[in-house]
């Protein structure tokens, strides 16, 4: 697999709280491939932004993909990637390097921060998660 596009979306509710991921994978065609959601446990929404790209890298590596673009509704973990701003939290700043050294696997990956209305269908993979776990 040449190329994909992975959207992905944290959320927690309270906090940190209860906490979920949801991945949309497509193809270069916009062909959705995979998607799914995980419960994290308690977590921070940063915290589940950044868990969330990791399990999509994690997928694009496992499908062998060359080129990754990552489309993201939060502003300051795309900034942060693109280091336009420091990670200052110990618990943010693991995260962050193992995005990057996931990095490491592909020719390109690409962060570009997108308007949450483009992003709705990892993000009712949160909520969907959320509500099945109960919270």
């Amino acid at each position: 697999m040449d190329k994909l596009i992975t959207f992905t979306d944290g959320g927690s509710r309270n906090n940190p709280g209860p906490a979920a991921c949801g991945i949309v994978i497509q193809d270069k065609d916009g062909e959705i491939i995979h998607a799914f959601s995980k419960y994290i446990g308690t977590a921070t929404n940063n915290e589940a932004e950044y868990t969330a790209l990791l399990l999509a890298l994690e997928k694009a590596k496992e499908i062998k993909a060359k080129e990754v673009l990552c489309r993201l509704d939060s502003e300051l973990v795309v900034k942060q990637l693109n280091r336009e701003y420091k990670v200052k939290d110990a618990k943010m700043k693991a995260l962050y390097a193992g995005v990057v050294k996931l990095t490491l696997d592909f020719e390109k990956v690409e962060f570009t921060h997108i308007p949450r209305e483009k992003n709705k269908l990892a993000d009712k993979l949160v909520n969907q998660e959320l509500d099945k776990q109960g919270f």
